[in-house]
């Protein structure tokens, strides 16, 4: 049986991108097969397209996408957590543009009730990127003080909630036009980038997290405190955080059904609500991918797949 999914045959911009048919993969011990329904598009989908999928040792052709929502079509062999039907959602490595896609079943949580297809697609990357760097890695607690960089993208807004769940005190910097935005989700103070040099401002952070490297990254180690965290989803920090008595480390996400199933009890007891800026079909992926390239997107794009 055959279905649709985005790939590249080769490294470039969007003309690599094509929606083609395959044959549709069958689950492995261990894995299910998930009949797609919609997918978050991240950066790194973009960032895939246009070579690091070589850097990160994947072989072309590369089939893109690595946030889906679905249900339950079959179980492989010992998977007995899952049953036909169920609505899930989780990470993959490579595939969920795709009608049907072949998942870790330890890597796929039930999908919250209380959120839309489209809605939960916001979460799984995003999500546990952002749990996981607050949490695992920088032991955020209550009282803490947090600052995040570019808070109101996808990583950020979701950041911004969990970091006031746990009881930390939030500053988000962010530029002008999305002030309210993330004032609404809970931040306790705004910075405008384009208006001010955040790192002038914001002092005596506990906890950076840092969503967008390069210059950015650099300017966020002032705002530590001695024996603060920089914990950078991006950068890959050097010696230079020792200069400010500070450290700095990069937090790679890693698929795992603890982190999501945290964060699902979270959105279902209200306290966590992802913001999708702009649902698109399937066919128009290259259009999804031009937008988050641009870097102005206020929450998450989601592709809708079809039956």
């Amino acid at each position: 049986m055959e279905m649709k999914t985005v790939l590249i045959r080769e490294y470039g911009s969007n003309d690599v991108v094509e929606v083609t048919d395959v044959l549709r993969p069958e689950p492995a011990a261990g894995e299910v097969l998930v009949k797609v329904h919609a997918a978050g598009v991240n950066p790194i989908d973009w960032k895939i397209r246009g070579g690091a999928g070589e850097r990160m040792g994947m072989t072309l052709p590369i089939r893109l996408g690595s946030e889906v929502v679905g249900t339950i079509e079959t179980c492989g062999a010992g998977v007995s957590q899952f049953q036909k039907g169920d609505a899930v959602f989780g990470m993959v490595p490579s595939g969920a543009f795709s009608q049907y896609a072949v998942i870790n079943a330890d890597h796929l949580v039930l999908k919250p009730k209380n959120l839309s297809v489209v809605e939960a697609a916001a979460i799984p990357l995003a999500g546990t990127t952002a749990w996981q760097a607050l949490f695992d890695e920088a032991k955020l607690s209550a009282g803490q003080r947090l600052l995040i960089t570019n808070s109101s993208g996808g990583v950020g807004s979701l950041a911004i909630q969990f970091a006031k769940a746990r009881g930390a005190h939030v500053t988000a910097v962010a530029s002008g036009r999305n002030e309210k935005f993330v004032r609404d989700l809970g931040a306790d103070h705004f910075i405008d980038y384009t208006r001010q040099a955040f790192e002038e401002i914001a002092t005596d952070m506990d906890v950076v997290l840092d969503t967008m490297g390069g210059e950015v990254y650099h300017r966020a180690l002032r705002t530590l405190k001695k024996g603060g965290k920089m914990i950078t989803v991006v950068a890959f920090p050097q010696d230079e955080a020792e200069r400010y008595g500070v450290s700095a480390k990069r937090s790679f996400t890693v698929p795992n059904a603890l982190s999501l199933r945290e964060i699902a009890r979270l959105v279902e007891a209200g306290k966590v609500t992802p913001y999708v800026d702009a649902v698109l079909p399937f066919a128009d992926v290259r259009d999804a991918l031009a937008i988050s390239e641009a870097g102005r997107t206020r929450g998450k794009i989601v592709l809708t797949v079809p039956e």
